[in-house]
């Protein structure tokens, strides 16, 4: 039987595609229905590894946890993970498959139709409901020849599409009404409805807009969804500007860790663990801070798609000689990934895997040497911690090796659901410097906690217990009332059913 079908296309990017994609499929998925995520095509530095050891976008990971079910590679077919502004990483099927640019990979398209096709006939033989999300915008008209993520997909899937605008941007009639113009007829035929995404106030303030808005267009308003400041999830890409531009709040009462805003980021979303613990305010670094400005308690360098490049870029803005000033003072310093071989003595690169530079001193806070190699990690992990023996689980992402002299942080045991022994990460010798290539490591609780309790008696004060739960289930919850409570359900049903 094959799975009924909705697809969320947006005027644009940025405008709540994927939240309302993850509302919708935990809506669904609350209803006893069997739903699941589907994104074509998806570019994002923000991944997510499978339990089969498979890399795609962490936002259908977060959409398959809506859905209560694992993810899978063919949930996200093609993951394009920016490395420059020349190319990006191409991985298909959850493996890396080249470093392309744009031309090159407009060329390579064409053969991964097919696979995308297969993998939407998988996933709609095996659920009730299939919820398809798009990219951008289906009205950049250059692009309309290269489209194998919108309206192709909606083709493809004979689903209808739901178009979403962003009202808090302003404009949003027009982007509505602008993108239909831009559409053919045919595809105008696949737009069943709009949502508009993020409102503020009086909804009776917006009632002549709604009413020229489906008098004009001839397409009915599915729903109004709220502008909602707390939504706890996953963020698909990258950081809100909110959280790197707005001034820091001093707060004495609470922890400071401040996180190096890379200009490559990935997998942002490790620290998200760290933001929601009521006893830290944490503060992404876009430039080195004010002279005066107090030390944070905990500095980390996140992970990076371009490790060398990004640590060139700390050096020329004065954010490395911070982090050492901030090491001197004291501080302790921690590095996932990229952040993880930055803080080690050398960067090799004999092949030019990352860089055209073929090695690169690192911060010298760690006694170890990273190797870049052709072939690319990824696998889900189970490790202890050896020094305090909690289990933590994560995954790790990452091309190239870390030889170490420090004494290890963890002893992973488990790769994939298979048993493995081996020895993973680094500490310092006074333990003010740590290093792991394992992301998610601070969504475990009691290590979470236990780090920062370190981190509280140095300035003298009383540990706390651990928060266990995810914080993120909150905000599950959420995104199904903004469907079940701002969603005309009728409506939603009779575009499901194709009545519409």
């Amino acid at each position: 039987m094959s799975a009924r079908k909705i697809m969320i296309q947006g005027t644009g990017s940025y405008v709540g595609k994927s939240v309302v994609t993850a509302a919708l499929c935990r809506y669904f998925h609350k209803q006893g229905l069997k739903v699941a995520p589907f994104k074509a095509q998806n570019m994002s530095n923000n991944s997510f590894v499978t339990a089969q050891g498979g890399e795609i976008g962490r936002a259908q990971a977060f959409q398959a946890q809506a859905c209560g079910i694992e993810p899978r590679v063919e949930m996200n077919p093609i993951l394009l993970k920016p490395g420059s502004d020349q190319g990006a990483q191409v991985v298909v099927l959850g493996k890396v498959v080249g470093v392309m640019g744009a031309k090159d990979y407009h060329q390579f398209q064409p053969q991964l139709l097919r696979m995308i096709q297969d993998c939407l006939i998988q996933l709609s033989q095996e659920h009730d409901i299939l919820v398809i999300e798009g990219a951008g915008s289906p009205a950049e008209v250059n692009l309309r020849p290269f489209d194998i993520v919108n309206m192709r997909v909606a083709r493809m899937a004979a689903a209808p599409v739901v178009l979403v605008g962003d009202i808090n941007l302003g404009g949003v009639f027009a982007w509505l009404v602008g993108t239909l113009e831009l559409l053919s007829e045919e595809e105008r035929s696949l737009v069943k409805a709009f949502i508009i995404n993020k409102f503020r106030g009086d909804l009776s303030l917006l009632r002549d807009g709604l009413d020229f808005l489906e008098k004009r267009t001839q397409k009915k308003v599915l729903g109004v969804l709220p502008f909602l400041k707390e939504l706890v999830i996953a963020e698909e890409d990258s950081i809100p500007e909110a959280k790197w531009k707005t001034p820091p709040v001093q707060d004495s009462a609470k922890l400071t860790v401040q996180v190096v805003l890379l200009p490559h980021i990935s997998n942002s979303t490790d620290l998200e663990s760290v933001e929601f613990e009521s006893d830290v305010a944490l503060r992404y670094l876009a430039r080195v801070p004010q002279d005066g400005e107090r030390f944070p308690d905990l500095l980390i360098i996140p992970g990076s798609k371009s490790t060398m490049a990004d640590l060139s870029y700390m050096r020329s803005t004065g954010i490395a000689d911070y982090v050492l000033r901030c090491h001197k003072a004291g501080t302790a310093i921690a590095g996932i990934c990229g952040g993880y071989q930055m803080l080690g003595s050398v960067l090799l690169d004999p092949l030019r895997v990352e860089s055209s530079t073929t090695s690169m001193e690192g911060l010298n806070l760690l006694n170890c040497t990273t190797t870049f190699e052709p072939r690319k990690t990824t696998v889900q992990v189970r490790a202890l911690s050896l020094d305090h023996k909690e289990e933590i689980t994560g995954y790790e992402i990452h091309m190239g090796t870390t030889e170490c002299e420090e004494r290890p942080l963890f002893r992973v045991v488990e790769e994939c659901g298979k048993a493995t022994d081996r020895l993973e990460g680094a500490v310092s010798t006074d333990g003010s410097v740590w290093g792991t290539y394992v992301h998610g490591v601070f969504d475990n609780s009691l290590w979470r906690r236990r780090i920062l309790n370190e981190l509280r008696r140095r300035r003298g004060w009383n540990a706390l217990p651990a928060t266990i739960g995810n914080p993120m289930a909150s905000g599950m919850e959420t995104l199904a009332s903004l469907i079940s409570n701002h969603i005309d359900l009728t409506t939603l049903e009779q575009i499901l059913n194709g009545e519409l």
